[in-house]
């Protein structure tokens, strides 16, 4: 085990074209946890590549040439021979002991309860997204909506990206959770319940419900999946988002601009971790705001107006203050006498205080 050792403390690290995150490592033991390919290995390389070489050791604990056992014997003694200050364990898992470091970094697709600094890493905002981009004509938002918010996509050939994508999630999942998540790509923005899954996928594989339920809830831990739940209904059905709208296109040949419009919004507020809940007629009800927000891609003034009419009952009895059409790119302020109305595009909204 050492001469493996050894050789992942010999490594040149390389992080070539390395872009900033929101979030950055500082001194302290962390834990960086996020769904596979969201910048985990990239952003832990950037810190360490900041340090003297030989003050720190990497490790890749998904390396099949490690054993765990010869590991826990050996690390913590390698680590004091060598002066090594500062531990990296990317894909870590709990079967490796942990020992007293100067500094620990960890990264793992779920958190764990560790007394370490925690970053949850999830995938780019439009914002960050934005930091990705090599031209600005113009067609950053046209890109958003091809590429999604998988760093690694701004790297890949065009005619390569559905295939890389079905791989990374094909190696990340196991096969009945990617038989999940491609039924979920053709079910985006539905109400959709645990047993309305399994009445699709029992066609195409044998599965029990328990086992099917199990690894879904593992999904919605994980953030693969999202759902959202009806204003003052927890018990209700919930509706079901992807992660990233990547995913559809890689997962679903069925194209449904609206509903790839409504999921893309709600991964804004679901990365400014912005509190909201679904109703009869409303995309996203943000109660603690007073606002309501429709994703409505191509609406006009006339049709908002008409469907903000069918919502005044909710309006007025949770003392609704705004609507707000988040459109591709219309934009205009309606006059109401019981709330304010604006259609704002996208990138304005995303880029906004709204958001």
């Amino acid at each position: 085990m050492n001469t493996l050792l050894d050789e992942y403390y010999r490594y040149d690290l390389h992080n070539v074209g390395f872009i900033e995150r929101k979030h950055a490592l500082n001194d302290e033991s962390t834990l960086v946890y996020g769904i596979a390919q969201s910048g985990k290995t990239a952003l832990i390389k950037s810190y360490l590549l900041g340090h003297k070489k030989s003050t720190y050791l990497y490790l890749d604990c998904r390396d099949i040439r490690l054993d765990v056992d010869e590991l826990n014997r050996s690390l913590s003694q390698f680590c004091r021979d060598n002066k090594i200050s500062i531990l990296a364990l990317d894909n870590y898992n709990d079967t490796i002991h942990l020992f007293e470091m100067n500094q620990i970094i960890l990264s793992s697709e779920t958190p764990l309860e560790l007394p370490y600094r925690t970053i949850h890493l999830e995938l780019l905002d439009y914002e960050e997204f934005l930091a990705f981009e090599t031209k600005f004509d113009g067609t950053s938002l046209s890109n958003f909506f091809q590429l999604g918010g998988f760093p690694a996509m701004h790297r890949i050939a065009s005619e390569d990206r559905v295939l890389y994508l079905q791989r990374v999630l094909s190696r990340a999942l196991e096969p009945i959770e990617f038989s999940i998540l491609s039924q979920a790509s053709k079910m985006v923005t539905q109400k959709v319940s645990a047993f309305n899954l399994y009445e699709r996928l029992k066609g195409e594989r044998k599965i029990s419900k328990d086992k099917l339920y199990l690894h879904l809830q593992s999904m919605f831990e994980r953030g693969y999946l999202k759902q959202l739940s009806k204003f003052n209904h927890p018990s209700a059905v919930k509706k079901l988002y992807l992660c990233d709208i990547a995913i559809k296109h890689a997962l679903a040949l069925q194209k449904h601009f609206g509903r790839v419009f409504e999921n893309l919004v709600f991964s804004e507020l679901d990365k400014h971790h912005v509190e909201c809940y679904y109703d009869e007629g409303i995309d996203f009800y943000l109660p603690q705001r007073g606002v309501i927000i429709l994703a409505s891609p191509f609406a006009n003034e006339h049709a908002l107006f008409k469907k903000v009419e069918a919502l005044e009952g909710f309006i007025v009895s949770n003392r609704v203050r705004e609507v707000i059409a988040v459109t591709m790119n219309l934009e205009s302020t309606l006059s109401h006498p019981i709330s304010r109305i604006e259609m704002i595009p996208f990138e304005r909204w995303a880029l906004g205080d709204d958001t």
